[in-house]
């Protein structure tokens, strides 16, 4: 099975946990299952149905913007991560 991690400021909405077991054959899927699990994570990470600009998530080492965005396959044992980008100067 699939796992995501959840980054820290995220956690409060999943009970504190880091490292969920997710299904899904596509990011999109994936995301599907990790909201029925966890709906307050729905608002931080979508919005218009659309996923936030500054929230990014990795298949592994890539971000998934840089290949088919929520369509990016996703195996069974694939280890993605959320990443909110960092702004500020």
């Amino acid at each position: 099975m699939a796992t995501i991690k959840i980054p820290t400021p995220l956690r409060a909405y999943t009970a504190g946990q880091a490292v969920i077991a997710v299904t899904g054959a596509t990011v999109s899927d994936v995301l599907t299952d990790l909201i029925g699990q966890h709906p307050g994570l729905k608002q931080h990470l979508f919005e218009d149905g659309e996923l936030r600009n500054f929230v990014n998530i990795f298949v592994g080492e890539e971000n998934t913007r840089d290949l088919d965005g929520l369509a990016t396959r996703v195996g069974e044992n694939d280890a993605l991560r959320i990443i909110p980008s960092i702004a500020g100067g």
